[in-house]
């Protein structure tokens, strides 16, 4: 019942509120990155799979500069993020704009992170399943080791949150999420994607 009639009135709410309590955040952050960039961008914007593959824009606020070498070839990420990006991602605010894929409908506030195109062809059957789903913001995997465990375990995991959704199981995953950000827990700055994403090595 939770799954199919309740989450996404829930979800559509709950981001409506977070955008509009958070807009002060927004609009300063994007004028901070909109200075700092010196015109490569606001935000990140990059396609991944979403409910039953379905091809969606994911929005995160822009970390990187979009420098290049001589051959027109991006630089290392090292040389390209910036001091702004790096605050931003310890302190996962440069997940801010994924509230607006939730809105829209592309994502849920919980639910299987939504990975890379290129993974697609290597799920195995079972694995699928993390699809017949809303991706979202956070996930069962990322409050349960994340980078720590294993892509077979992590998937499993994604599995068994959609076998199992539930109002308190998704709430058990928003309040252990809040938790891990204050706590800095996990929480890489130094690759592409953010403290929520799954290119993140485990810190200690």
């Amino acid at each position: 019942m939770w799954k199919n009639c309740f989450k996404r009135f829930f979800d559509f709410c709950a981001a409506l509120f977070a955008l509009f309590v958070l807009s002060p955040f927004f609009l300063f952050i994007s004028l901070w990155l909109l200075v700092v960039n010196r015109g490569s961008g606001i935000f990140f914007v990059q396609e991944r799979p979403g409910r039953n593959e379905k091809i969606f824009k994911l929005y995160k606020f822009k970390s990187m500069k979009d420098l290049r070498d001589g051959n027109g070839d991006l630089l290392p990420d090292a040389l390209r993020l910036t001091s702004v990006g790096r605050f931003l991602r310890a302190t996962s605010l440069d997940e801010l704009p994924q509230f607006w894929n939730v809105l829209k409908g592309d994502m849920s506030l919980v639910g299987p992170r939504p990975l890379l195109k290129r993974y697609l062809p290597a799920y195995r059957p079972r694995e699928r399943l993390r699809h017949s789903v809303r991706p979202g913001i956070t996930g069962w995997a990322q409050v349960n080791g994340r980078n720590c465990i294993s892509w077979d375990e992590k998937l499993a995991l994604d599995v068994d949150y959609v076998e199992h959704c539930s109002f308190c199981l998704d709430l058990k995953i928003i309040l252990l999420t809040v938790f891990k950000v204050l706590k800095r827990s996990d929480v890489e700055v130094d690759s592409q994607e953010g403290f929520l994403d799954e290119s993140r090595g485990c810190s200690h």
